[in-house]
């Protein structure tokens, strides 16, 4: 409990260094994402995505660097999803059936933080504003405001006393929340339990999801001609269906905060070509020769059209 304690006075007081508004979000942010690994929370935690609602019962652990995310839903359909060691696995409870997810595409069930916060001041401007009360706490806020159209606007309310995330939104070009975290109670310090994978698997049925090894994006079939500032490859894998032979080939990539995933696959039958929404989700397909081009994200529009059109093939 010690040591937590003097970790929150060191990031504050590193804090305090920061003279100007936008090396003062900064500083926040990073201090932020320092908390985030390094403490033991839990709480009530709201999701709202696409219209739909979820509110779920959260914990962080992290016992000798070993760290550990835990959601439990408070409605149907009951499930239980963990993450540890960069793997995600889901239980649902009725159907005794566990999903696990080699892959996850995002670092955090809260929220996607870049490694280097120094590289996205070229992308994003931190804008500090009026403090507010979240989760009757006191709270800074940070706009997280992108500088060109090709990417989503950001706001994070950071907790003064513990600098954890208690509040996020994702906006639209046209201003509309299309993404929203929100903790509705936290509790700080107290210590939590691991949970081991051996005590549920044990009479689960267990689906595999993404266990491809990870390759050099050269080993692609298709190269990524024109990128959006900043975006950069996370992994690529290419996956193979036992059944079918079929082939997919999948590079995630990212700035920081938004996600996109490139799909590269040959072409089937009822391929529909260009842009499909769904919810805050955009996609883009293109067809060249017999192989197909999906790229898909939480961005623009112009983002996956833009990198879908770039896309040349080996």
């Amino acid at each position: 409990m010690l040591f937590r304690v003097l970790l929150v006075f060191c990031l504050s007081t590193t804090v305090s260094l920061a003279d100007q508004p936008e090396d003062k979000a900064l500083q926040w942010l990073q201090n932020m994402s320092q908390a985030m690994k390094m403490l033991d929370y839990q709480g009530t935690i709201v999701f709202l995505k696409n219209g739909r609602l979820d509110t779920m019962k959260y914990s962080h652990a992290i016992n000798n660097g070993y760290e550990q995310e835990r959601l439990i839903s408070l409605n149907s359909p009951m499930r239980e999803v963990i993450r540890e060691a960069g793997k995600v696995r889901c239980l649902f409870k009725k159907t005794k059936e566990i999903v696990l997810n080699h892959r996850p595409v995002s670092d955090s069930f809260i929220i996607d933080l870049p490694d280097d916060f120094s590289a996205i001041k070229s992308i994003y401007r931190m804008v500090v504003l009026d403090d507010e009360s979240v989760a009757m706490r006191s709270t800074y806020v940070v706009s997280i405001e992108p500088k060109d159209q090709y990417r989503y606007r950001r706001k994070i309310w950071i907790d003064k006393q513990y600098l954890l995330p208690l509040k996020m939104e994702v906006y639209d070009l046209s201003g509309a929340t299309v993404e929203q975290v929100l903790f509705t109670d936290i509790q700080v310090g107290k210590k939590q339990s691991l949970i081991y994978a051996d005590d549920e698997i044990k009479d689960a049925k267990v689906k595999h999801l993404h266990q491809a090894e990870l390759l050099p994006i050269n080993q692609a079939g298709f190269v990524l001609q024109q990128l959006p500032l900043n975006f950069q490859v996370v992994f690529f894998t290419r996956i193979k269906n036992d059944d079918s032979g079929h082939t997919v080939e999948h590079a995630l990539l990212s700035d920081g905060f938004s996600l996109v995933s490139v799909y590269g696959e040959a072409k089937t039958k009822d391929i529909q070509e260009g842009l499909q929404t769904l919810g805050s989700v955009k996609s883009f397909t293109r067809v060249i020769d017999s192989f197909q081009i999906t790229v898909l994200g939480e961005v623009p529009v112009r983002t996956v059209e833009f990198i879908a059109q770039g896309v040349k093939l080996k």
